[in-house]
C-alpha cells in the first residue's frame, strides 16, 4: 500500500535528483501483449499497465484486498451509503486537479461501457457519485453493497473533460491519455511494446524508475533467453520446464508464488442433453448425465490433482479445493482436499445409473498457460480409467473462448466439460462464484462466466446474502457457506491454483502479486 509521506516523498525526490544512477529504465519482458489502452476495457495484460498510468479510489495488496488508493479512507454511512475522503493535493498528469466530478464520470463510463469485457457488473448496484465538500463523496447504491471498496479496485479514474466522447485512439497516446498514476504514457506500439515515464506530479513518493519499457516477447523461450543476455532486467511467466535455466544462471533469480488463477473443469449441468457426451451407440444421452451431483464428484475423485500439479505441470501448479487459494478473500481453512479415489468414483457412476460409464469429449486450450494440453490430456486418461471413455480435443485460446461462451445452439455454450483458468480482478471467492456458477443471468450480470448454466437455489440465495451483509464475521460465514455448497455439489470442479514465476536480474527485487501482473510500482534494485 502507498503512503502519502510528503517528509519521504521529498526524501526520494533528492535522492533522485542528487543520485544519477537512480535514474534508470527498468525493461520488463512480458508474455502477452497489450491490445488496447482504454482502463474501462477488461482484459489483464492491458490492465497490468494502466494501472500505473490510471488510479483507482481504493489500491490491491498482493492478495487483491482493498487499501487506501486516491481515497485515504471510507465507511459505510448506511446500508446503501459510503463515504469517501479523497487524498490532498492529487493532479492528472496535465496538472489539472483531480475532481469529484471527473470521479463520478469515471464510475459512470465503467458502468456504461459496451465491449467483450468489462467492469460493468462490479458496478451494477451504484445508483450515483455525489459530492459533499472537494474532498468527501457519497457513492449510493441500489441495496447494501459491502464489497463496494473491493469492487472499486477495478475501476479506474480518467479526466472527465478529456475522456467524454473517447475512442480507444483517444486513450493511445491521444487526448484522453491522462492519469493520476505514478508513470504517463510515451509510446503504445501495438503488439510490439509499450513505454512509460516517471510522472513528476505524482501525490506519492517517486518512483525510482525513470522510464519503464514493456517488450512483448511471446515465446517462452525467447523471453528468458532475453533475461540471462542481459536485454531486460524482467520477465513474466517463466515455465516450470524453464524454471531450472534461470535458477542455475549466476546473473538471475526466480520467484514463485500462488495466482488467484484456478484451473477448473467446467460442467455442462443445465441442459438436458450435452452434445459431447454419448452412449455406446454415439447418440447423447437423456437425460445428461452430468447433471447428476453424483457423476460430477464421481468425475473429481477421478483427478490426481497431486500428480497434475507435479507431473503435468511440472511442479507448476498447487492443488485447489475450492475458488479462492490461501491468503484471498473467501478461502475457507476448515475445507479438506479434494479426494483421489478412482474406486469410489466408479462405485459413484453405478449409483448413478452408468455402471458402464459413457463417451465424453473434454475441451481445453492449447495455447493459454504452458502445460494446458498436456493437463488436458491426463485429465482424459484418469477420467477414462473410471469407465468414462473420454476424448481430448485441444484448440487455440481465442477458438476455444468463442465457442465455450456461444458456439452452440442459438449462441449457447457449447463444450460438455472443458478446462480452463479463471480469476477475478479482486480475488474474492463471492464475486468468483457470482461469475462462474451463480445461475445465468444476463439482466443482472450474474453467471457471466458460467458456461456449464449450473443453477442452485440455495446457492444464489447464499451469494445474495453474502453480497449485501455489511457485518464482516457474518459476511464470511455466509460466502464459507456459499463454498462449501458450491462444493458439495461439485458445481465446478477445481484442479489447480497455478504457480506465477518471473526471472529477474540477481541485483532485482519484485513482490509478487496474485493477478500476476508485473508492475514497475514493485520492482526495486537491490542496494
Amino acid at each position: 500500500m502507498r503512503t502519502n509521506t510528503r517528509g519521504l516523498a521529498l526524501l526520494l525526490a533528492c535522492a533522485l535528483v542528487a543520485s544519477p544512477a537512480a535514474a534508470q529504465t527498468l525493461r520488463i519482458g512480458m508474455k502477452a501483449a497489450v491490445d488496447g489502452s482504454d482502463p474501462h476495457q477488461s482484459y489483464s495484460p492491458n490492465r497490468n499497465v494502466q494501472m500505473q498510468v490510471y488510479e483507482s479510489l481504493t489500491f490491491q495488496n498482493e492478495f487483491l484486498q482493498p487499501g487506501p488508493g486516491l481515497a485515504e479512507s471510507w465507511r459505510p454511512i448506511d446500508g446503501t451509503t459510503w463515504e469517501f475522503k479523497l487524498r490532498e493535493n492529487v493532479r492528472f498528469h496535465d496538472g489539472s486537479p483531480l475532481t469529484i466530478d471527473d470521479i463520478a464520470f469515471s464510475v459512470r463510463r465503467a458502468r456504461e461501457a459496451t465491449g467483450l469485457r468489462t467492469y460493468g457488473p462490479a458496478l451494477r448496484a451504484v445508483t450515483s457519485v455525489e459530492r459533499l465538500d472537494d474532498r468527501t463523496l457519497l457513492i449510493r447504491t441500489s441495496a447494501p453493497t459491502p464489497l463496494l471498496p473491493a469492487y472499486l479496485t477495478s475501476i479506474m479514474i480518467v479526466r472527465a473533460a478529456l475522456a467524454d466522447g473517447a475512442n480507444e485512439e483517444d486513450f493511445n497516446g491521444g487526448r484522453a491519455a491522462v492519469g493520476t498514476g505514478p508513470y504517463r504514457w510515451v509510446r503504445f506500439n501495438h503488439g510490439a511494446d509499450v513505454t512509460l515515464e516517471r510522472a513528476p506530479q505524482y501525490w506519492g513518493p517517486a518512483e525510482p524508475w525513470e522510464r519503464v519499457v514493456y517488450r512483448f516477447i511471446p515465446v517462452d523461450s525467447a523471453r528468458v533467453a532475453a533475461l540471462l543476455a542481459g536485454d531486460v532486467d524482467v520477465v513474466d511467466a517463466v515455465p516450470p520446464g524453464l524454471y531450472s535455466r534461470v535458477r542455475s544462471d549466476a546473473r538471475s533469480r526466480l520467484v514463485t508464488a500462488t495466482a488467484a488463477f484456478n484451473n477448473y473443469a467446467y460442467i455442462d449441468s443445465g441442459r438436458e442433453t450435452s452434445t459431447y457426451v454419448t452412449g455406446a451407440d454415439g447418440q447423447p444421452l437423456n437425460p445428461n448425465p452430468l447433471r447428476d451431483a453424483r457423476v460430477r464428484r464421481a468425475l473429481s475423485m477421478a483427478l490426481n490433482r497431486t500428480a497434475l500439479s507435479e507431473r503435468a505441470m511440472e511442479n507448476g501448479a498447487v492443488p485447489s479445493n475450492q475458488i479462492a487459494p490461501p491468503g484471498f478473500n473467501g478461502h475457507d481453512p476448515s475445507l479438506p482436499p479434494l479426494a483421489f479415489d478412482p474406486a469410489r468414483a466408479r462405485a459413484l457412476l453405478t449409483e448413478a445409473g452408468y455402471p458402464q460409464g459413457f463417451n465424453m469429449t473434454i475441451h481445453c486450450t492449447s495455447n493459454r498457460f504452458a502445460g494446458d494440453a498436456r493437463v488436458c490430456q491426463a485429465v482424459g486418461q484418469m477420467l477414462t480409467a473410471i469407465g468414462i471413455r473420454t476424448e481430448v480435443e485441444a484448440v487455440p485460446t481465442a477458438i476455444f473462448f468463442r465457442r465455450g461462451a456461444s458456439g452452440g445452439p442459438n449462441r449457447t455454450p457449447e463444450f460438455s466439460m472443458s478446462l480452463s483458468m479463471f480469476a477475478t480482478t479482486t480475488g474474492m471467492a463471492a464475486e468468483g462464484m457470482t461469475s462462474l456458477i451463480r445461475t445465468y443471468n444476463p439482466q443482472t450480470g450474474h453467471g457471466a462466466s458460467n458456461r456449464g448454466r449450473y443453477s442452485d437455489s440455495q446457492l444464489d440465495a447464499l451469494l445474495t446474502r453474502a453480497e449485501s451483509e455489511m457485518d464482516d464475521a457474518r459476511r464470511e460465514a455466509t460466502t464459507f457457506a456459499a463454498v462449501r455448497r458450491a462444493m458439495d455439489d461439485m458445481a465446478i470442479i477445481p484442479i489447480f491454483f497455478v504457480q506465477s514465476a518471473w526471472g529477474m536480474s540477481r541485483n532485482i527485487t519484485l513482490v509478487p502479486r496474485g493477478d500476476q501482473y508485473t508492475m514497475a510500482t514493485g520492482i526495486r534494485r537491490t542496494p
